[in-house]
């Protein structure tokens, strides 16, 4: 009973978890403020781009920005909606309607939630580099093509469920120009802040800078572009959702989607934010929980999923934030701006909000992470490539397994490629008969990509009356692996010739006995330790043979 107390008390929020905060809680403040400002139009920009609205990405980042920070497993994460959820939302928008973002939110983070309780934290390490970089490739390239409708005068929900390229294409033929030519006008003027004003100091918070700008700018000037429109001056009361049998079974393949992309993402956030400075270890099984409940939260309120954002988090960490209060304290600054300032708001043109988003999707791609992973071998680069090729055209989780697939296809080749099969000469002076005895040398792992290739190697040996197998030298052995070598000696023993086996290694003696490697061999004493003996027994059947003497030992 009491190591269930302990898993469980490990899961949720402690003391602990705020020991440091009298000494740090000026900078955390500080921070707090400061990623608030940056999160501002993220938040909305998410909410709209995902078909959801604007308020559903403001109250994301603010239940969901709390939650996440006192249950989460990281000190310094900060969450909200992001670019990688508004992809994977905009179609379920497009097929389902609003009302269903709210309940996805839920039923994702239900399933977030088990996969931390379970100990899940730790498979996001099994997803290979290269995956990772060209999903997110991916994900810039659709956040950055979603913008067109928009500047195009379209509602960028109205194509989700379309090809973003052909949708972007389309767009942009039936765009009124004087609309597009304002569109373009406001990018230009956000992206020219986003990039120029951090140069003169990086605290200039750049997109706001460019929104308010525009905003003015559309104030003062008659202007066709189109607003974010009312905003409520506080959060909705919580409700579940509505539940329906038939509803609940057409959103669980999107749900189980999002829950997959909310903890991918999250734990390669709060990933990132351990490397970026010295905050303390990250939980993942904590972070999982964390991040489920913060979108269990988000969808009661009407909101959207969340996971945690890596961008959001680096500036958190670099502006000084060294506890979570940090991201609680951005989550307040958001809600203060709903509280007070949503009718200027309101007034964003959505034009602006894309240019945040298009700035951003740029960012997201490094060309030197790029240049480097194509560089390296041609496995990494095809995955790279494939699961970018794939997450614009079909679909981000179908992406990162086939990347997966791609990936662990070129490992398991190259892994079984180790394998070697080596006849060795006898050590020694020769003796008469030695050319009829075979020592082969079994290393590296011997698992089912490698196993038939061992076993036409091995049994193809002709002219030889016994074969020594040499296995101290092998590494991994799966169960294939086990039964090709009892294979190897069945087949050889059949033809009358004798197999010794040498150096059986501990961790492989259970395994060699369950599938029967041991009991196919002719004696129990054809098993030995070193090789010496294993020869001058070879030796003493080859000159049984030779005196016309047949022999079972």
């Amino acid at each position: 009973m009491s190591a269930v107390a302990n898993y469980v008390r490990a899961l949720l929020p402690s003391a602990r978890d705020y020991a440091g905060v009298g000494r740090t809680w000026r900078g955390d403040l500080i921070a707090g403020v400061t990623v608030g400002i940056v999160a501002l139009p993220l938040a909305l920009g998410f909410g709209v781009a995902s078909g959801a609205g604007a308020e559903a990405g403001l109250i994301t980042a603010i239940v969901a920005g709390v939650i996440a920070a006192v249950f989460g497993g990281s000190h310094v994460q900060v969450s909200g909606p992001t670019g990688a959820m508004v992809v994977v939302l905009a179609p379920i928008v497009a097929s389902h309607g609003m009302a269903a973002v709210a309940l996805v939110s839920v039923m994702a983070g239900i399933i977030v939630v088990v996969a931390g309780a379970i100990h899940l934290g730790r498979a996001v390490s099994f997803i290979p580099w290269p995956v990772i970089e060209g999903f997110t490739l991916g994900i810039a390239v659709i956040i950055f093509l979603q913008q067109v409708p928009v500047l195009a005068g379209g509602a960028s929900d109205a194509v989700a469920h379309t090809n973003v390229v052909l949708a972007a294409v389309s767009s942009l033929a039936a765009a009124e120009p004087v609309y597009l030519a304002w569109a373009l006008g406001a990018v230009v003027i956000v992206a020219a802040c986003m990039f120029l004003l951090p140069l003169l100091h990086p605290s200039i918070p750049g997109s706001l800078v460019g929104i308010v700008l525009v905003t003015v700018a559309v104030l003062f000037l008659p202007s066709p572009l189109a607003v974010i429109g009312g905003l409520p001056h506080s959060l909705p009361m919580p409700a579940l959702p509505a539940l329906s049998p038939d509803t609940l079974s057409a959103l669980l393949l999107p749900a189980v989607a999002v829950a997959a992309l909310a903890a991918i993402e999250s734990l390669l956030s709060a990933r990132v934010a351990a490397s970026l400075a010295d905050t303390g270890a990250y939980d993942p099984d904590r972070e999982l929980v964390g991040q489920g409940l913060a979108s269990i939260g988000a969808g009661l309120f009407g909101g959207m999923p969340a996971t945690g954002a890596i961008a959001r988090t680096a500036v958190n960490v670099r502006a000084g934030a060294k506890s979570r209060l940090a991201a609680v304290t951005h989550a307040g600054v958001l809600l203060l701006v709903v509280m007070v300032a949503a009718g200027p708001v309101g007034s964003i043109p959505l034009a602006a909000l894309s240019g945040v988003l298009m700035v951003t999707a740029i960012r997201m791609v490094h060309l030197a992470t790029a240049r480097s992973i194509l560089r390296s071998t041609r496995a990494d680069a095809l995955a790279y490539v494939v699961t970018a090729v794939i997450t614009v055209s079909v679909d981000l989780i179908v992406a990162v397994i086939l990347g997966m697939v791609v990936a662990g296809f070129f490992a398991i080749r190259g892994l079984s490629r180790a394998t070697g099969v080596h006849r060795e000469p006898i050590e020694g002076a020769p003796e008469a008969g030695d050319d009829r005895i075979a020592v082969i040398r079994l290393d590296g792992p011997l698992f089912f990509a490698a196993a038939d290739r061992v076993l036409a190697e091995v049994t193809a040996l002709d002219g030889v009356a016994v074969v020594i197998l040499r296995m101290s030298q092998l590494e991994l052995v799966d169960a294939t692996g086990a039964h090709v070598l009892t294979e190897i000696v069945k087949q050889l023993e059949r033809r009358g010739v004798t197999v010794l086996i040498k150096g059986v290694r501990e961790g492989h003696a259970e395994l060699f006995t369950t599938v029967g490697v041991l009991s196919s061999l002719r004696h129990s004493k054809h098993l030995f330790d070193e090789l010496a003996p294993a020869v001058a027994h070879a030796r003493s059947h080859v000159a049984r043979d030779a005196a016309g003497h047949g022999s079972t030992r």
